[in-house]
């Protein structure tokens, strides 16, 4: 009898206590934002397969000011039906809008991008179409990387970009001998 009384009292007060769970990831699922990208580069493309999610991976530049961008690895996941983000506009005047989220476990020189399982052997970047440098095989800077998917896909807009400013020339004057 005692023992169904105690029972009794734990349950009554384990009722009005809230079950607080441990959360294993604090950051899931992670904050999604929209950014605009224009396609520098694809680094890698395995082929389409029709058993679950493909990727490819591009290095694009994310709009961070008005006229400044900066460079990044942007991974984009789709599946079997939908289409690749570089073959809806692998050109560089076409702005992409996605919504993406920043994984910093997964930033990558270009060089380690376009590295391969075979010592010393690079696959090159596939650039796109009026891209206004292709020195990218250069850089020894970590790319951030962000995520995105053929269902965070927002729009795509034509901006072409105008020439370079031009340089003035200096405006040096001779001096006065004396």
């Amino acid at each position: 009898m005692r023992a169904l009384l105690f029972l009794t009292a734990i349950c009554i007060g384990g009722f009005s206590k809230h079950a607080e769970g441990q959360l294993r990831w604090p950051d899931y699922p992670p904050k999604r934002t929209p950014i605009r990208v224009r396609l520098v580069a694809i680094a890698s493309m395995l082929p389409r397969s029709s058993v679950g999610a493909n990727y490819e991976v591009l290095v694009a530049e994310t709009e961070i000011s008005r006229d400044e961008w900066s460079l990044i690895k942007l991974v984009f996941g789709f599946l079997p039906y939908q289409p690749r983000l570089s073959e809806s506009g692998f050109d560089y005047s076409v702005v992409h809008e996605v919504t993406a989220w920043r994984d910093p476990e997964c930033d990558e020189t270009v060089s380690k991008l376009t590295a391969r399982s075979l010592p010393d052997r690079h696959e090159p970047l596939i650039y796109s179409r009026n891209v206004p440098r292709e020195d990218l095989d250069r850089r020894h800077i970590p790319l951030p990387c962000y995520h995105t998917s053929a269902d965070d896909y927002i729009r795509a807009t034509f901006e072409p970009i105008g020439p370079p400013p031009e340089v003035p020339e200096p405006n040096l004057k001779a001096r006065p001998q004396q």
